[in-house]
């Protein structure tokens, strides 16, 4: 039987001591693991080469310039994108052996593959309201598939077919609420940027939109069947597109506002002008 393909990892961070020993140990059978650290103050970059892990430290450029930076460094054509707060569970470790096995063998043709990922909400797995299966694409093959450039919810641009893995990659995702909040905000903001002057926001959307999102999760998706742990993240769901439409309206109106230096009255015509008049 053929041997697998060689496979590298790539991860970034700042400041994930407390999460990222759990991703690098669902590494460990990687055969090289690339950190791209944006200046951490805590223990990071020590636990990460503690773990055998390629350590390079890189001023923060925005998530998908994160990761295209990581990959420049990746030794291998195959690579598996992770983030500090998630783990490669065993079975889709295994999935991914056999993938790269195929791949070997000449039996697959696939640019890359998506893989279930099963998210951890205060302290518990949650199933409904449209978190699973959250899928995402995260190994492929980087001669065809590039990371697309978003500011927010950045994704890869794929160049053939995507195949399904099996197995889930766990996401241990907020801390806690208030860390829930703050990357709401954060992801809010880079959304409004990304969107400036690129589209306008109307009343209606900031109204219909959250209310949407809400009634979606919440009913539709059975994000009650979770119990409070779905109400809270069918009301953060709403109160998060509300955000990003509200920055985004702020933006809009600040940019069409009159500059208040300038008078908006045309003023006497000079003499030139009125020899022409």
């Amino acid at each position: 039987m053929s041997e697998r393909l060689p496979i590298s990892a790539i991860l970034i961070t700042l400041d994930e001591e407390d999460r990222l020993p759990r991703a690098l140990a669902s590494l460990e059978w990687v055969d090289q693991v690339v950190v791209v650290d944006a200046g951490s103050c805590d223990r990071t970059q020590e636990i990460a080469r503690q773990a055998g892990a390629q350590v390079i430290e890189h001023p923060w450029e925005g998530y998908s310039e994160q990761k295209a930076f990581a990959l420049r460094h990746a030794a291998h054509r195959w690579v598996l994108w992770i983030d500090a707060d998630e783990e490669v569970s065993a079975p889709l470790r295994a999935s991914i052996e056999r993938t790269l096995t195929r791949q070997a063998q000449g039996a697959e043709d696939h640019a890359a593959y998506a893989c279930n990922r099963r998210t951890q909400y205060l302290g518990r797995f949650v199933l409904h309201g449209g978190w699973y299966p959250d899928r995402k694409v995260r190994l492929f093959d980087s001669r065809r598939a590039a990371f697309d450039g978003r500011r927010v919810h950045e994704g890869l641009r794929v160049d053939g077919r995507v195949g399904h893995l099996a197995g889930d990659l766990l996401h241990y995702s907020f801390r806690n609420l208030e860390h829930h909040i703050q990357k709401a905000h954060e992801m809010a903001r880079l959304w409004a940027e990304e969107h400036a002057g690129r589209r306008r926001v109307t009343m209606l959307e900031m109204l219909l939109h959250p209310l949407g999102k809400g009634i979606k999760s919440l009913i539709l998706r059975r994000g009650f069947l979770e119990g409070w742990r779905g109400c809270l993240l069918a009301g953060m769901g709403s109160y998060s597109v509300w955000l990003k439409y509200a920055l985004l309206r702020e933006r809009q109106e600040r940019d069409e506002a009159p500059d208040p230096g300038r008078d908006p009255s045309p003023g006497p015509a000079r003499p030139e002008e009125r020899e022409k008049e």
